[in-house]
């Protein structure tokens, strides 16, 4: 009986995301601009902030960056671009550390799981993981079409400068990093 209820309730978790995903993905493009609000409407404001759990169980705030260039990757380890671009975020990380930028990997996923890929990748930026916080965090931070990857890129004095729905390509991203370093 127990296991049922579990199962009624996962399906139903799956069911409520992808519909809340179809829902705003029927919005339009989202890194288009044609919405009120979402990725276009936060370029040039300040990051509206995170508190969130770190794999290895600690808290961290998007505060905890301030002064730095700020990388915010929401993903998951069932999304496939997700997990292509983790392994170049990584060594832009390594790279680029040094100069000033952070990186923050948000991933909406189980913890273990979330900590066991991070790990098997060797990923040595910060990765925080939830679930109805992280959706939460996601469209506060300008993803209302609720899909991944998102990144968004913060300057040192807190503002969005960048977002982009979907997998990044190094060599952008390294132009917008660069640009703000």
């Amino acid at each position: 009986m127990k296991r049922q209820v579990l199962l009624f309730f996962a399906v139903a978790g799956v069911a409520a995301f992808a519909g809340v995903i179809t829902a705003q993905w029927l919005r339009g493009d989202p890194n288009g601009g044609a919405a009120a609000e979402g990725p276009a409407a936060l370029l040039g404001q300040p990051h509206p902030g995170f508190t969130l759990g770190a794999a290895d169980g600690r808290r961290v705030s998007a505060s905890d960056f301030d002064g730095q260039v700020l990388l915010v990757n929401f993903w998951a380890t069932w999304c496939t671009p997700c997990r292509a671009e983790m392994p170049m975020l990584d060594e832009l990380h390594a790279e680029l550390a040094g100069q000033g930028l952070g990186i923050v990997g948000i991933a909406l996923d189980d913890v273990q799981r979330a900590r066991d890929f991070a790990e098997r990748l060797g990923i040595d930026y910060t990765v925080l993981v939830g679930a109805g916080d992280v959706m939460a965090t996601s469209m506060a931070w300008g993803n209302v079409a609720g899909m991944l990857p998102y990144t968004v890129l913060v300057d040192r004095d807190g503002v969005v400068r960048w977002t982009r729905l979907g997998e990044v390509k190094r060599e952008e991203l390294v132009a917008q990093i660069r640009a703000l370093l």
